[in-house]
């Protein structure tokens, strides 16, 4: 009996540490791509190819959608910053999904809405429209107001109305910086046509001074739980979404900011109601309809522009989040499990979805059996600890290491946090990750494939702050 239960642990053990190697050996592959197309980056001269850009003829115009459900804490300065954005041609639409606060009353008051008729086209289906507002004082503001059916369906409903060829999501508590909508653009304008969808990074607005609805001081907030979230957002967006990007293999650009060409959009049904994670499936089904069609369209993600936007400040709120968004994973890939390995949807079938199925999604259940190996090793003895130790050393290089290369990407490519304490800040903590906040993140995500086997679709939103108030 005891030589079974050896041979079952050491089996245990060497399948969890060849998962990590190999793990952490594409890791290092997606860091060099990463690091190769940052580079790159670097050393053209941005701001003076923008500013090209603002007198353009071609410039695209956009129409930016926020989705506000019971967002009255931090609507006002979402709206604020993109009435701000330097841009040639927007018009911004307000979808108030059937807000229970006051998040319809506090748009109308601010911005000196009046109900007006609009014919719309009902290209995508939604919940009813109850009425739809323009500013008195910015024409090219729009607020609508409908019936609750969820954030796809209001996204879904702002599709309907907008008018510009591309629409530009973005989340009712988050703002961008002026120059964002630009700089995510840019792939659009010059591929002339190849590039139908783009996303941008998205960073931690708790700590950071904010007025009016722009950023006048990047900072770190003192709670742990939000720097650990800054270390992570820079990890996913830096490392990972600027490597898979380079070979047209992004299954995610985040709904807090991305922008999509509407024709493509539309064609792949819009913004599924039947998932939390609308963000994904919609890129998800764009990559499949353009690869059925055998076309060479694109969707990238450029690292330079930046949506800030508030972070959980408690365990409870972040563990609802995380919890949700992995559920969102699991539903995207199960929908669209045809996909995996199929060579006829290239690199996407070939190569994204069996990582995104091997690394991203069952990643977690690997990492909890190996803490848990790690914990019964120390109580069984002499016999296991070596293997023990060689499992943390290895979890710890796939946490920390990887993190703390996020930061120096951070600072060589962007540089947002200027002050030398933030960043030393930043370094401490990613070298603390892999003990106490990854476990966390681990099993809250474990939760989400619980959540996703018991068949529990809720969205369990979040209770918001504000941004100007963080």
């Amino acid at each position: 009996m005891d030589n079974l239960f050896s041979s079952i642990m050491w089996f245990f053990g060497w399948t969890i540490t060849i998962y990590m190697l190999i793990v952490i050996g594409f890791y290092t592959f997606l860091l060099g791509l990463s690091l190769f197309q940052i580079r790159k980056e670097h050393r053209l001269d941005k701001q003076e190819s923008h500013d090209d850009y603002l007198q353009d003829d071609f410039v695209k115009p956009v129409s930016i959608l926020v989705p506000a459900f019971n967002e009255e804490a931090g609507v006002i300065e979402s709206v604020r910053s993109l009435v701000s954005l330097k841009y040639p041609e927007t018009e911004i639409i307000v979808v108030n999904d059937g807000s229970t606060d006051q998040t319809l009353s506090v748009i109308i008051e601010e911005f000196h809405m009046e109900k007006i008729d609009k014919v719309i086209r009902k290209q995508l289906e939604c919940e009813e429209i109850r009425g739809v507002y323009q500013s008195a004082i910015l024409p090219h503001l729009l607020l609508v107001d409908k019936v609750n059916g969820g954030k796809a369906d209001a996204l879904n409903a702002g599709i309907n109305v907008s008018k510009y060829p591309y629409f530009c999501s973005i989340d009712g508590d988050s703002i961008l910086e002026n120059d964002s909508l630009l700089k995510v653009m840019k792939p659009i304008i010059h591929s002339d046509g190849e590039v139908i969808a783009s996303g941008g990074s998205i960073r931690i607005a708790n700590g950071c001074e904010i007025e009016l609805g722009s950023v006048l001081k990047v900072g770190l907030s003192r709670n742990p739980l939000v720097v650990m979230q800054v270390i992570e957002y820079l990890r996913a967006f830096l490392m990972g979404r600027v490597g898979l990007s380079r070979h047209n293999m992004l299954l995610i650009i985040s709904g807090a900011f991305s922008v999509f060409s509407k024709k493509w959009a539309i064609e792949a049904g819009g913004y599924s109601k039947h998932t939390v994670g609308e963000d994904m499936e919609l890129v998800v089904r764009i990559h499949g309809l353009i690869r059925k069609r055998k076309l060479k369209k694109r969707i990238e993600f450029v690292a330079d522009p930046v949506c800030w936007t508030e972070a959980p400040d408690t365990l409870k709120t972040l563990q609802r989040q995380r919890s949700r968004w992995h559920r969102g994973l699991l539903e995207s890939l199960w929908t669209h499990k045809n996909m995996t390995l199929n060579p006829r949807y290239g690199l996407v079938g070939t190569v994204a979805f069996p990582y995104f199925w091997f690394v991203e999604l069952i990643g977690p259940i690997v990492e909890l059996g190996g803490y848990l190996f790690v914990l019964l090793s120390f109580f069984l003895g002499e016999m296991y600890v070596e293997m023990a130790i060689l499992l943390l050393l290895l979890m710890v290089v796939y946490g920390s290491l990887f993190s703390m290369m996020s930061v120096l990407l951070e600072v060589w490519s962007m540089n947002q946090y200027p002050r030398v304490r933030d960043v030393m800040k930043l370094y401490f903590y990613s070298m603390l990750e892999s003990f106490w906040y990854r476990p966390l993140t681990v099993i809250w995500r474990c939760e989400g494939i619980l959540q996703w086997l018991v068949k529990y679709r809720g969205w369990d939103k979040n209770e918001r702050k504000g941004i100007s108030k963080l």
